[in-house]
C-alpha cells in the first residue's frame, strides 16, 4: 500500500579535633559519637542509592513504554488511520473489550453507558447480561472515567485535546480523516496500556534487585526482558487483551509475597497490599484464578518443607482470601470463581495449615507431606466439583476437556476450536530454541542447579549436626529457613514451566520469571564462588555482552516490522451494515467478525469471541453450523432459533486448515458422523444461497446472507 500523507484539517561541622594537643588526657569523647557519624554516612549512602534505584527504574519504565508504543506505531501506521480504521485493528477480543470502552465514553454521561454495560442486550441477542461481570471489563470502566475527566478538564479550561489530519490513502481509496493526542479516545486507551506496562517493567527492575540483593541483578533482568521481548509479552500488538491490564499486577503481587518471605517479624498488615494487588489483579483477567492456583500452591509446597512459618504462611494465604472475596463481590457474584480449582484450594490450603499442630504428633515427615498431599488433591477436586453441581455452573467445564484432549484421544467440537489455534497448542518447538540462543535457559539451569545445590548442601548440614536421627519440622508461628522466597520462585517457575508447555499462549507467565530467577546470577550469596565483587560483575558484563549478540538481533527483527493497517474488504462491510440496514438488524458469523460488527456498527449480535461461557459456546455452535455439511433447512433453523436477521459468511472459513483435522468441515464431522463425506454448507451457500437464504451483499472476502 502506497505511504500515507498528512495534510491539516482543521551550618556544617568544621570537624574540630576533641582532642586537646599536647594534653596529658583527651577530652572524653561522647559514647555513641563515632558510631553515630558512621551511621550518617551509611544513611546517606543508603538514601543515594535508593534514589539511585528509583532515578534507573524511572528511565527503564519510560524506555518499555516508547519501545512498545514504537512498535504498535510501526505495525499498525496508527497514528494515519481513521477512527473506523483504529477500531478494525482491533480484531476478535481486543475489538469487543474497546467496543464496552467506546460505549461508556459516547454516551452521553458515564452513567448511562455503565448503565449499557451492565445491562447490554446487544452482544448476546436477545439476552441480557451484565457484561462488567462476565468480561471483566474494569479496565475500560477506569479508562472511561479518566477519559471523561480528560476531556471535560480540557474544554473548562479550554485546551485542544488533539490535532487532525487529512490523510491520503493512496491506491485509490478515498482521504479519511485521522485525529492524533489523548483527546482521541483510542489513543487514551492505548497509551495508558503502554505507561501500565512502561511501570511494569520498572517493577521488574526493582524486583530483581530485591531478589538478587544487587542493582546488576534488577539490570540483568531487564536486559534478559528485552532480549527475550517477543517470547515475554504481546502487549505491543494486542494491547486490549486482559493480559495487557493484568499481568503488572502479578508481578506487583509477587514482589509483595516476597517481601513478607523475606520478613523477619511478618504482620498481619502485610495482607493488605498483597490483597490489594490480587484484587488488581483478578479484576481485569478471568485467566487470574489459574496463575494464582499456582502461586498458591508453589507457597504451600515450600511451606512443607519447613521455609515458612506458619504465620507468614496465614498471612498470605489471609491476603490471597481477601483478594477473593473483594474481586468476587466486585464482579457481582461471577460464578466461575466460587467454581474455581483457585477457590477450592484455597480452601483447603487454608484447612491443612490451621490443622498442622495435630499431624506434628507423627514424627515422621514423609508420613505427613503424604497426608497433606491426599489432603490437598481430594479436597481441592471434591470441593469443586461439589460447588460446581450444587450451583448447576459448567462454565469452565470447557477447561477439563481441553486438558483431557492434550492427554488422550477425547475431542469435541469445542476442544477442537481452541486447540486448533496455534495459541491453544503445546509450546512450539521454536521458544525453547529461542531462549537457548540468548543463553537465558542456560543462566537460568546454571542458577537451579546452584541454588538448589546450596540448599540441599544447607539441608545437609542442619541434618549431620542435629542431635536426633529423625528429620522433623516445627511450623511454629515464627520459626522458617532461611531463602524460603527464593525456594518459592523455583516452585513457581516449574509451574509456569507446566503451564507454558501445555498451552503456548501461556509463555507470557514463564519467560519473565525466567528473565527474574536470572537475577539471582548476580546474589553474592549463591555465586561469591565467582570470586571479589569486581570479578563477579566482570563476569556477569561478558555474560550480557554474550546475551546482547542474538538478543539484539531479536530486537532489530522486531523494529524492523513495518506496516500499515488496511482491511478494505471489512471496511466495505461495515459501511454497508451501516447504511443498509436497521439498527435493530441481528448479526450472526464468526466470531472475531461478530466483535467488529458490534464495535463499529452498533448492531445487535448473538456471538462473540468470549467463550468461556456454556451458553456462548452453544450459541456460536448453532452459527457455526453454517460450516458444517448439514442441510441448509437445519442451518436455517438454528440461525432462526437465534432470532438471526443476517449471517456474515467469510469465505476464509470455509477452505482453511492449519493442520489436518482443523478444517471446520473436518471439526464437525466429529459431532456430525451422519453427514460425513457431504458437501459444506457454506460451499452451497456461495454458488446457490436460495430457497433459504438471500445474497444481500458480496465482496473479495465476505458476504451476507439473509434468512428469508
Amino acid at each position: 500500500m502506497a505511504k500515507r500523507s498528512k495534510t491539516v484539517n482543521a551550618d556544617a561541622s568544621n570537624g574540630k579535633s576533641n582532642v586537646v594537643k599536647g594534653a596529658s588526657k583527651a577530652k572524653h569523647v561522647p559514647k555513641g559519637r563515632a558510631s553515630t557519624e558512621d551511621g550518617s554516612k551509611k544513611h546517606v549512602t543508603s538514601t543515594f542509592y535508593k534514589i539511585a534505584l528509583v532515578g534507573i527504574a524511572i528511565i527503564i519504565g519510560f524506555t518499555h513504554r516508547n519501545h512498545i508504543a514504537n512498535m504498535f506505531e510501526r505495525d499498525r501506521h496508527f497514528s494515519h488511520l481513521s477512527t473506523l480504521e483504529r477500531e478494525l485493528a482491533f480484531r476478535t477480543e481486543m475489538g469487543l473489550y474497546y467496543s464496552y470502552y467506546k460505549t461508556m465514553t459516547e454516551s452521553p454521561t458515564f452513567i448511562e453507558g455503565l448503565n449499557q454495560v451492565m445491562y447490554d442486550n446487544i452482544t448476546e441477542y436477545p439476552l441480557t447480561i451484565n457484561t462488567l461481570k462476565r468480561f471483566n471489563l474494569y479496565p475500560e470502566v477506569v479508562l472511561a472515567i479518566g477519559y471523561r475527566l480528560y476531556e471535560g478538564i480540557n474544554s473548562a479550561m479550554n485546551r485542544p485535546t488533539k490535532m487532525c489530519w487529512r490523510v491520503n490513502r493512496g491506491e485509490g481509496l478515498s482521504p479519511v480523516q485521522s485525529c492524533e493526542g489523548l483527546g482521541e479516545p483510542s489513543y487514551f486507551y492505548v497509551e495508558h496500556v503502554f505507561s501500565l506496562n512502561g511501570l511494569m517493567m520498572s517493577l521488574f527492575f526493582l524486583f530483581g534487585t530485591y531478589l538478587s540483593g544487587s542493582m546488576y541483578g534488577g539490570l540483568l533482568t531487564v536486559a534478559s526482558f528485552f532480549f527475550n521481548h517477543g517470547e515475554a509479552t504481546r502487549v505491543q500488538w494486542t494491547p486490549p487483551l486482559r493480559e495487557s491490564f493484568a499481568y503488572p499486577f502479578l508481578v506487583m503481587q509477587m514482589f509483595l509475597v516476597t517481601y513478607l518471605l523475606r520478613s523477619q517479624r511478618p504482620s498481619y498488615r502485610q495482607c493488605i497490599p498483597i490483597a490489594m494487588a490480587t484484587i488488581a489483579f483478578m479484576l481485569p483477567w478471568q485467566f487470574a484464578q489459574f496463575a494464582l492456583l499456582t502461586e498458591m500452591l508453589a507457597m504451600f509446597a515450600t511451606y512443607m518443607l519447613g521455609f515458612i512459618s506458619a504465620r507468614k504462611m496465614k498471612v498470605f494465604l489471609l491476603g490471597l482470601g481477601s483478594g477473593f472475596l473483594v474481586s468476587y463481590v466486585l464482579l457481582f457474584g461471577n460464578e466461575m470463581l466460587l467454581t474455581s480449582f483457585f477457590f477450592s484450594g484455597l480452601l483447603t490450603i487454608t484447612c491443612i495449615v490451621f490443622i498442622e499442630p495435630a499431624l506434628e504428633t507423627i514424627r515422621l515427615r514423609p508420613i505427613i507431606w503424604i497426608l497433606q498431599g491426599i489432603l490437598l488433591i481430594v479436597g481441592t477436586i471434591g470441593l469443586k466439583f461439589t460447588v460446581s453441581k450444587l450451583l448447576n455452573i459448567e462454565d469452565d467445564a470447557h477447561i477439563g476437556d481441553i486438558f483431557r484432549s492434550k492427554f488422550s484421544d477425547f475431542n469435541n467440537f469445542h476442544t477442537m476450536l481452541y486447540t486448533c489455534a496455534a495459541e491453544f497448542d503445546f509450546m512450539e518447538e521454536e521458544t525453547p530454541w529461542r531462549v537457548l540462543k540468548t543463553l537465558l535457559a542456560p543462566s537460568v539451569l546454571l542458577v537451579t542447579v546452584v541454588v538448589v545445590y546450596q540448599l540441599l548442601r544447607s539441608e545437609y548440614m542442619a541434618w549431620k549436626n542435629s542431635t536426633s536421627d529423625e528429620v522433623t519440622i516445627n511450623h511454629t508461628d515464627e520459626t522458617s529457613k532461611p531463602h524460603a522466597e527464593i525456594v518459592y520462585h523455583l516452585f513457581q517457575l516449574a509451574a509456569f514451566t507446566a503451564m507454558a508447555i501445555i498451552i503456548m499462549r501461556l509463555k507470557l507467565f514463564l519467560t519473565p520469571h525466567l528473565c527474574l530467577v536470572t537475577s539471582l546470577l548476580a546474589s553474592r550469596q549463591f555465586f561469591s564462588w565467582f570470586g571479589g565483587r569486581e570479578r563477579h560483575y566482570a563476569i556477569l558484563t561478558v555474560l550480557v555482552g554474550c546475551m546482547a549478540v542474538q538478543g539484539i538481533a531479536n530486537l532489530r527483527t522486531q523494529w524492523g516490522i513495518l506496516g500499515e493497517f488496511s482491511n478494505v474488504p471489512q471496511e466495505e462491510l461495515v459501511e454497508w451494515i451501516n447504511a443498509k440496514t436497521p439498527k435493530n438488524a441481528v448479526f450472526g458469523g464468526p466470531m472475531p467478525t461478530m466483535a467488529t460488527v458490534k464495535l463499529s456498527t452498533g448492531r445487535p449480535i448473538v456471538n462473540h469471541p468470549h467463550y468461556e461461557d456454556a451458553g456462548l459456546r452453544e450459541r456460536t455452535k448453532k452459527v457455526y453450523s453454517i460450516y458444517s455439511r448439514r442441510p441448509l433447512s437445519d442451518v436455517k433453523k438454528n440461525l432462526r432459533d437465534l432470532q438471526v436477521d443476517y449471517v456474515v459468511l467469510e469465505d476464509s472459513w470455509c477452505v482453511r486448515r492449519t493442520r489436518p483435522g482443523c478444517s471446520m468441515a473436518e471439526i464437525w464431522d466429529i459431532e456430525d458422523v451422519e453427514y460425513r463425506g457431504g458437501t459444506p454448507a457454506c460451499t452451497i451457500l456461495k454458488d446457490k444461497p436460495e430457497p433459504h437464504f438471500k445474497r444481500v451483499f458480496q465482496n473479495s472476502v465476505y458476504q451476507v446472507l439473509k434468512l428469508v
